[in-house]
Formats: structure tokens, C-alpha cells, sequence
């Protein structure tokens, strides 16, 4: 298995699949980048040389943020956003979703597992406020039930 910047790139991937595995980049930069270092994009991993290793490893480091300089950059951007107070920094602050999309009834992935909030029914409340007020008295009971 190839190593590319710190990511291990499996053998028998296509080389244009196997560069989308790194972070920041995408099938638009694979295609310019095959292009400038005159590759197949249908060559499989194991079937690179070193030198084109080289080339590709060259040109990512020139042109390119990936991996940890550009997750650094991100997280960079959402602290600076959150420090101003700005709007968007105060929705990744609440976990909301930042561009504009609804939060009625979509943004689970953000806002995570649903909370069922005030929706009981009088009866159903009524039963709750008995059974912790029976439940009270009941274990008060019992011992003096037992000591007798």
C-alpha cells in the first residue's frame, strides 16, 4: 500500500478514486492534477512508480490545503466567526444549521435524536403526579407496616 501524505492510498484503487481519500481533495482537483503530472486516470495504485509518486506528492504540496493545514483553516474560520458574535458564529455555536435551511422539520443530523417537549395530555400528567406522590407514600408505609 501507497503512502501519500501521511494516508494510506489502497492498491487496487484507481488513482483518481484513491486521491479523493484525502481531505480537500475532490474529483475536480484529481482530474487537473492527473493532467498536470500526465497520468492515466485509469492506472490502479499498485501500477504507479515512485517518481510519479513524487510528482503527484510535489504538485499537491504546491497547490493545494489538505489533511491537517486545512482542517487547522477550518476550524480557524468557525472560531474567528464565533469570537465577532457574527450569525453564523452563533449557529455552529447552538449546533444549528449556519445557511439557511429549515429547523422545523428537517437538520436531524445536526440537532441530533428527536426530544418530545410538553406534549402530554392532562390524564397522562395526572397519572405521573400520582404515581410519584403514591410512590412517596407507599415506601413511607411499608416500614411501619413491617415494624408492627
Amino acid at each position: 500500500m501507497a503512502r501519500l501524505l501521511g494516508i494510506t492510498l489502497p492498491d487496487e484503487k484507481r488513482i483518481d478514486y484513491a486521491l479523493t481519500l484525502l481531505y480537500g481533495i475532490g474529483w475536480n482537483n484529481v482530474k487537473s492534477l492527473l493532467e498536470q503530472v500526465k497520468i492515466d486516470s485509469h492506472k490502479r495504485v499498485k501500477d504507479l512508480s515512485e517518481e510519479e509518486f513524487k510528482k503527484i506528492n510535489e504538485i499537491i504540496e504546491k497547490n493545494y490545503k489538505v489533511e491537517g493545514d486545512l482542517r487547522e483553516a477550518v476550524t480557524g474560520n468557525i472560531k474567528r466567526l464565533r469570537e465577532i458574535g457574527s450569525f453564523r458564529g452563533l449557529r455552529h455555536l447552538k449546533g444549528l444549521p449556519v445557511r439557511g435551511q429549515r429547523t422545523k422539520s428537517n437538520a436531524r443530523t445536526k440537532r441530533g435524536k428527536r426530544k418530545t417537549v410538553g406534549a402530554l395530555r392532562k390524564e397522562a400528567w395526572a397519572k405521573m403526579e400520582q404515581g410519584k406522590t403514591g410512590a412517596e407514600t407507599t415506601t413511607e408505609e411499608k416500614p411501619t407496616a413491617k415494624n408492627q
